[in-house]
């Protein structure tokens, strides 16, 4: 009996002592069988790269949209990863973020210079997305390539919008930008989505990617539901007031051609009083009120 129990001592000390601790960083291996390989997330960022920008904007976007607690993973997806596995990877998610750069200016396709252009017009069009919302991110190089600025951001546009998807997150082509031209600007004179540029207004792509989520935030874009950019009606920006001490009272009824609009702002709350909306902070004190235009 003394035997068998030294015996068992020993196997025990000799299993211990054979251990290998795993290195620091490594994900156990039941752990890199990610449960997120099931579960049906809100929205999903893809992004294809050829010199890291891309990626980085990507990851703007997938940090802004944490902040404002919308369920993504907490890395965005280089599509050279899901090549062949595309239909599983979309199917994932409620709604697509799609990204590229723009390599082969001038082209008239695959302009890209990524894994995009490898399934554009293969295992991508095989693909039925009809009603799937996505919007579409893009960079480009403004001084070096001007008249082709972020033209890989149209032909990814045009692309999803042939698949019946549902496009959102259209935007001005306003002063900052500094481009001659672009395949990216559509028939209604906005760029088709979120353009940035790391090369030269690589300080204001944060400023626009939380613009531009707020934006799709807006147009029910990560519902999985609600109205494409095209159909859907506009959404006012509040401009707040400075706060008042005394909680809310009344405010004037607007006109009846200008009806109350709902809009889900960060930190806000709507308060609906039956005339207007107003938006309150946590404590119900005034700091502005919104009506349609």
């Amino acid at each position: 009996m003394k035997v068998q129990y030294i015996a068992v001592v020993a196997v025990a000390i000799a299993q211990v002592q054979s251990f290998t601790p795993m290195p620091a960083g490594r994900t156990p291996a039941f752990r890199r069988q990610s449960w997120s390989t099931t579960q049906i997330e809100a929205t999903g960022v893809f992004f294809g790269t050829s010199t890291g920008n891309t990626e980085e904007v990507a990851d703007l976007l997938v940090a802004k949209l944490q902040e404002l607690g919308h369920d993504t993973p907490t890395e965005p997806i280089c599509v050279d990863g899901v090549v062949g596995e595309l239909k599983a990877e979309f199917d994932k998610y409620d709604s697509l973020i799609v990204g590229t750069p723009t390599w082969n200016t001038g082209a008239d396709i695959e302009r890209s210079g990524t894994a995009w252009d490898e399934v554009y017009y293969g295992e991508l069009g095989d693909l039925d997305l009809s009603g799937k919302n996505v919007a579409v991110f893009g960079l480009g190089d403004q001084l070096s390539y001007g008249d082709n600025y972020a033209d890989a951001t149209g032909e990814l546009h045009d692309v999803f919008s042939k698949l019946g998807c549902k496009i959102f997150g259209a935007t001005e082509v306003d002063d900052s930008y500094e481009h001659e031209a672009s395949k990216a600007i559509k028939d209604d004179g906005k760029f088709c989505g979120l353009l940035c540029d790391q090369v030269n207004q690589d300080d204001l792509s944060e400023d626009r990617v939380d613009k531009w989520v707020r934006q799709l935030q807006g147009e029910g874009f990560m519902s999985g539901g609600g109205e494409s950019a095209a159909s859907a009606a506009p959404v006012v920006e509040a401009v707040p007031t400075a706060v008042v001490s005394e909680p809310v009272k009344s405010i004037t009824t607007p006109p009846a051609s200008k009806p109350a609009v709902k809009v889900v702002r960060d930190g806000w709350v709507g308060h609906d009083n039956g005339e207007s909306t107003l938006w309150v902070n946590s404590e119900n004190r005034r700091e502005s009120y919104l009506t349609k235009n």
